[in-house]
C-alpha cells in the first residue's frame, strides 16, 4: 500500500516546477531572453543584425534567392549525401574555396553546425589524443565543439599567443588551436600570423571561425585568414557562415581537400543534418558575385564601424576599438543595457544587446553592427541616439 502512495506521489509531481524558479532568478538578475518578431518592413535603422554589407536585401540576391527556390524547391529534400546536395551546393562550395584562398570548401545547413563539425571531426576518434587549446572569448558553436569533442581541452586566456604557446608546450601529442578571427561581442581580432606561428613550432594545426571576417577583413573582403597570408595553408581550416556578409544563411568550413573530404564521411553535423536551403545557397552565390565586382563594400564597412566608435567614445562613453564591424559599447548592468536598447528602439534605432551569460567577462553592453549600406547622415543620427539615450553611469 505505502509502495502505491509513493508511486502515486511521483506520479504527479510536477517535472519541470525547476523551470519557474529559474526563470524567477534570471528576471531578478534582468537575464530573461524574450522574442520579438520583426516585420518585413521597419522604419528602425538597424545596427542589431549581422548583415555587414547591406546584401539580405539586394534585388540580386533576393531574385536569386528566389529563382533558387522556384527550381530546386523550398528545401533540400533531405540530407547532403542523400538528396540534399544540389548544383548550387557544389557551385558554392567552388566559389567560396577560390574567392577566400583555400583548397576546397563543405557548405552546412549553419556556421553553428559547420563549427561543431570542424572542431568535432578533426579531433579524431577516441584515443587520438588530440589537445584542443581553445580561446576564453570563442564563439558559443567553437566553445560547444570542444565540449562534444573526445578529446583533451584546455582553455586559455583570450587573444594570447603565449597562453596558447605554454598549452601546446605541455602536451605531446597531436593539438589543434581553436579561435575565432573576430570575436563577437567585442569585435577585436585574434592575432592570427603570431598564431600559427605558435602552431608550426608545435606542429599543431590552426582552425580559425572567421565569420566576422568574411565580407569585411582581407582584399576585398576575402576575410582575416587571406589578410594574414594564411589562407590555403596545408596546416589551416577556417569556418565561415554565410548569415552575415553575404545575406544568406548556412556555413562552410574551407581548407585542404583531404580535411573536406574527412568531414564529409566523420562529420556527424553535415552526415545527419538535412542540406541548407537552395534559396539561401543561392542567395550567397549571388552575395559573392556581388562582393567580387563591388569589393568597396569591404572598406566601407570597416569605415562605418570606425566612424560609430569614434562618436560615441568622443561623447565619453566606453567602447572598444573595432578591428572588423562589431562596436562594442559598454553598459553599467544587464538592466541598464535592456533599458538603454529599449530606449534606442523608442528612438528608431535597432542595437544589439549582449548581457550575461553571452558575454564571457560578466560584462553588458550594446553591440552596434555597422553596415556598408548606411549613409553618412545615418552614422551620424544612429550614433547621436546612443549617447542622448545612455545611462548616466555608462
Amino acid at each position: 500500500m505505502q509502495t502505491h502512495q509513493t508511486r502515486g506521489t511521483a506520479m504527479h509531481r510536477d517535472p519541470f516546477d525547476w523551470i519557474d524558479e529559474r526563470q524567477a532568478r534570471l528576471r531578478t538578475a534582468g537575464l530573461v531572453r524574450t522574442l520579438r518578431p520583426r516585420a518585413a518592413d521597419s522604419d528602425l535603422v538597424d545596427l542589431a543584425g549581422n548583415d555587414y554589407l547591406g546584401l539580405t536585401r539586394h534585388p540580386e540576391v533576393t531574385e536569386a534567392a528566389a529563382e533558387a527556390a522556384r527550381r530546386w524547391g523550398a528545401g533540400a529534400t533531405g540530407s547532403r549525401l542523400v538528396t540534399g546536395t544540389t548544383e548550387l551546393h557544389a557551385r558554392l562550395e567552388e566559389e567560396l574555396a577560390a574567392f577566400c584562398g583555400f583548397e576546397a570548401a563543405l557548405v552546412f545547413s549553419s556556421g553553428y553546425t559547420a563549427n561543431l563539425a570542424a572542431v568535432t571531426a578533426l579531433s579524431g576518434p577516441v584515443g587520438s589524443d588530440t589537445l584542443l587549446v581553445c580561446d576564453e572569448g570563442n564563439h558559443a558553436s567553437l566553445i560547444d565543439g570542444c565540449r562534444l569533442a573526445r578529446a583533451e581541452k584546455a582553455v586559455v586566456r583570450h587573444a594570447e599567443p603565449e597562453a596558447f604557446a605554454k598549452a601546446l608546450a605541455a602536451h605531446d601529442g597531436r593539438a589543434i588551436a581553436v579561435t575565432d578571427s573576430v570575436f563577437s561581442v567585442d569585435g577585436d581580432a585574434a592575432p592570427l600570423a603570431a598564431l600559427a606561428g605558435v602552431c608550426r613550432e608545435s606542429g599543431a594545426a590552426l582552425l580559425v571561425d572567421d565569420a566576422h571576417g568574411l565580407g569585411v577583413l582581407g582584399d576585398g573582403g576575402r576575410g582575416a585568414l587571406h589578410a594574414a597570408g594564411l589562407a590555403g595553408d596545408a596546416d589551416v581550416v577556417a569556418t565561415v557562415t554565410l548569415s552575415k556578409s553575404l545575406g544568406a544563411q548556412g556555413g562552410a568550413v574551407l581548407g585542404p581537400a583531404r580535411v573536406i573530404e574527412h568531414l564529409v564521411s566523420t562529420a556527424r553535423t553535415f552526415i545527419f543534418d538535412t542540406g541548407l536551403a537552395p534559396a539561401a545557397a543561392g542567395g550567397a552565390l549571388a552575395s559573392l558575385a556581388l562582393l567580387r565586382r563591388e569589393p568597396d563594400r569591404a572598406g566601407r564597412v570597416r569605415d562605418v564601424a570606425t566612424e560609430l566608435h569614434r562618436r560615441v567614445t568622443e561623447a565619453g562613453l566606453v567602447a572598444v576599438r573595432p578591428d572588423a564591424a562589431v562596436v562594442s559599447v559598454r553598459a553599467p548592468s544587464p538592466e541598464a543595457a535592456v533599458r538603454w536598447a529599449a530606449d534606442c528602439r523608442a528612438a528608431g534605432l535597432a542595437v544589439g544587446c549582449f548581457r550575461p551569460p553571452s558575454v564571457p567577462d560578466g560584462v553588458s553592453r550594446l553591440r552596434l553592427t555597422a553596415r556598408a549600406d548606411l549613409t553618412d547622415s545615418e552614422v551620424a543620427a544612429a550614433a547621436d541616439t546612443i549617447v542622448r539615450t545612455a545611462p548616466t553611469a555608462a
